[in-house]
C-alpha cells in the first residue's frame, strides 16, 4: 500500500499538503501513532506516522517542528499523517519542515479517526490474504490462514502467538505491555515478571516490535522474541501485524467499556447520585456493590488529555490481578479508576510502578492521587474528593516530577495546604499577608524574609536575630510593623499559623 492509495479513500478525506512530484511509490509497512517530541526511538523504516500535533504549541518556534520531521526524515518514515483536530490545522512550520526535509505531509480532519486510517492500512494488508500473491509474504500461505481465521475468531493473543511461531518450531516469544507486563507468551517461552519484561523491552538482547495502535504511549504493546536465530525479520514483522490487527478487532470492545467507565465516574462525581442507579453502574463495569473500594485519580502534563491518564491508570492495575477496576474519564483532563477489594500492598505497588509509567512518556509528567478506602458505594463520592485533593497536592509539590500522592500522606499543614487549589492557596496568601506581597519593593521582602526566619526560629527574638545577623531591636522593630501591616499579634498562637500558611500558599 502507498500514500496515494490512502488519499485516493474518500472515507477518509486526507489531503495532501506537501509531497514530491509525483508521489514516490513506497511501500507501507506500518502505522506508527504518537505524540511524542522526539518519536525516533519508536519509528521503524517504511511506517506512516500519525500524530495528533499535541507536542506542539502555537506559541514554540520552528525548532519543535523541525526536530520532529527530523527524526521521521532519519528513520526513514514514508509519510507524516498530522491531525487537524488539536489546532485547528496543521501549522504552517510543519509544512515548511516537511517541505525542507522532504517528508511526505498529509492533513487528517477532526472528523477521520487515527483509528480508521490505520484499519485501512491492515485491512489492505490482512483483512483480504488472498489478494496479494504468496511470494509477497515470508509467512506461509496456510500459516496467515490459519491466522486470517482465529483472528475472526477472536482468538487470545496466546493462541495467536502459538499458531504463529508454529513452523518455526515455537520458539520463547512474548507479547509485553509498556512497562513489561506478559500479555501472552508461547508455550516455550519461561514467565517473566514486569521488572524483567521492561528490562527486555530496553535491553540490547533479542529483538522487541511495536505494535501499532493509536493509543497513548502507556498503552503500547510489544512482540519481543529474546533468540531471533529462527526467526526471520520479514516473519516477525508480519506476526507484529497480526497481533496489530487483533488490538484492533478488540477496539469496539475496549472502547464500550471505557463508555461505562465514563459513566460510573461521572456518577461519582455528582454530590448526591441514587443509589440504585450507581450500584448498575458499578455492575455494567464489572464490579460488585460490596465493597471496599478506593478511588485513584490522575492528570497528564498536557492539559485535557484525559485519555493517556486513563491509558496510565489502567496499565498500572493491570499489575494486581487481584483487584477489578474500572477507569473513566471526567472534565479537565483527570483519569479516576475504581477499584474493588482491599488495598493490601497495593499502594506500595503503585508508588512502585509510577516511575516506570513515566519512563513510558518521559516527555510528559504524570500525577496521581489516592483516596481512602471507601466501605460501600455511597462512599465513593468522598473518596473521590480525597483523591482529588491528593491529585492537587502530588502537582503543588513536585510539578515537573511524576508522582503519586495518596491522602494518607497528607499529615502535615504543608501537605494539607498542597491540596488546595492553586487559586485559592494564592487568594489566602495575598489577603493574610496584605502590603507585604504587593508590589516588589526591597522593603517588602525583606520584611517577608525576617517573618520567615522568625517564625522558623519558632518566634524567639535572639535566635532569629543570630539567623538575619541584626540587632535584636532591629528585629523588633521588623516584626512591630509587621504585625500593624498584616493585622495579626504574632504573639498568638492562631495568628502565628495564619501567617505560616500564608507563607506555605505562596
Amino acid at each position: 500500500m502507498h500514500v496515494e492509495h490512502l488519499l485516493q479513500l474518500e472515507s477518509l478525506g486526507l489531503a495532501l499538503l506537501w509531497g514530491e512530484e509525483p508521489l514516490p511509490v513506497r511501500e507501507i509497512s506500518g502505522v506508527t501513532a504518537t505524540d511524542l517530541e522526539d518519536p525516533a526511538r519508536f519509528l521503524q523504516q517504511g511506517e506512516i506516522v500519525l500524530s495528533g500535533l499535541v507536542w506542539w504549541r502555537p506559541d514554540d518556534g520552528p525548532e519543535k517542528a523541525e526536530r520532529f520531521v527530523t527524526a521521521l526524515r532519519t528513520a526513514g518514515a514514508v509519510a507524516l499523517l498530522a491531525g487537524e483536530e488539536t489546532h485547528g490545522t496543521v501549522p504552517e512550520v510543519l509544512v515548511d519542515a516537511c517541505r525542507t526535509h522532504g517528508v511526505t505531509l498529509v492533513a487528517v480532519p477532526a472528523h477521520t479517526s487515527f483509528r480508521a486510517v490505520t484499519e485501512a492500512v491492515y485491512l489492505r494488508q490482512w483483512g483480504d490474504l488472498s489478494r496479494r500473491p504468496t511470494r509477497h509474504y515470508a509467512t506461509p500461505e496456510n500459516v496467515r490462514n490459519e491466522l486470517s481465521a482465529l483472528l475472526a475468531a477472536g482468538a487470545h493473543p496466546d493462541t495467536l502467538l502459538d499458531r504463529a511461531f508454529a513452523h518455526l518450531g515455537t520458539p520463547p516469544a512474548y507479547l509485553l505491555s509498556a512497562t513489561g507486563r506478559t500479555l501472552a507468551r508461547t508455550p516455550s517461552a519461561p514467565p517473566l515478571t514486569a521488572r524483567r519484561g521492561a528490562e527486555c523491552l530496553h535491553g540490547p538482547a533479542g529483538v522487541t516490535l511495536r505494535i501499532e495502535s493509536d493509543g497513548s504511549p502507556y498503552d503500547v504493546w510489544h512482540l519481543y522474541v529474546p533468540d531471533t536465530a529462527g526467526a526471520p525479520p520479514r516473519v516477525l514483522h508480519e506476526i507484529a501485524d497480526v497481533l496489530a490487527q487483533h488490538r484492533h478487532r478488540a477496539a469496539p470492545a475496549q472502547n464500550a467499556a471505557g463508555r461505562k467507565g465514563d459513566e460510573l465516574v461521572s456518577l461519582i462525581d455528582a454530590p448526591h447520585t441514587d443509589g440504585t442507579s450507581l450500584r448498575t453502574a458499578l455492575h455494567g463495569c464489572g464490579l460488585s456493590d460490596r465493597g471496599p473500594y478506593q478511588v485513584l485519580t490522575a492528570r497528564h502534563a498536557h492539559e485535557g488529555d484525559a485519555n493517556a491518564a486513563a491509558d496510565a491508570l489502567s496499565e498500572a492495575l493491570h499489575h494486581d490481578a487481584e483487584r477489578p477496576f474500572a477507569v473513566g474519564r471526567l472534565a479537565k483532563g483527570t483519569a479516576v479508576a475504581v477499584v474493588q477489594g482491599e488495598p493490601g500492598d497495593s499502594q506500595a505497588l503503585l508508588h512502585a510502578l509510577w516511575p516506570v509509567l513515566d519512563g513510558c512518556h518521559p516527555d510528559a509528567t504524570l500525577h496521581g492521587g489516592l483516596g481512602a478506602v471507601a466501605a460501600a458505594p455511597e462512599e465513593l463520592h468522598g473518596s473521590l474528593v480525597q483523591a482529588r485533593y491528593a491529585l492537587t497536592a502530588s502537582r503543588t509539590t513536585a510539578p515537573a516530577a511524576a508522582g503519586l500522592t495518596s491522602v494518607d500522606e497528607l499529615t502535615t499543614l504543608r501537605t494539607l495546604l498542597a491540596g488546595l487549589p492553586g487559586e485559592v492557596r494564592e487568594v489566602f496568601s495575598a489577603r493574610t499577608l496584605g502590603p507585604l506581597t504587593e508590589g516588589d519593593a526591597a522593603s517588602q521582602r525583606m520584611m517577608l524574609h525576617t517573618l520567615e526566619v522568625f517564625l522558623a526560629h519558632n518566634c524567639s527574638w535572639a535566635r532569629a536575630a543570630e539567623a538575619l545577623h541584626l540587632h535584636v531591636n532591629t528585629v523588633h522593630y521588623r516584626v512591630r510593623r509587621i504585625e500593624q501591616l498584616t493585622g495579626r499579634d504574632l504573639s498568638r498562637l492562631d495568628h502565628r499559623l495564619d501567617l505560616q500558611a500564608a507563607l506555605m500558599c505562596r
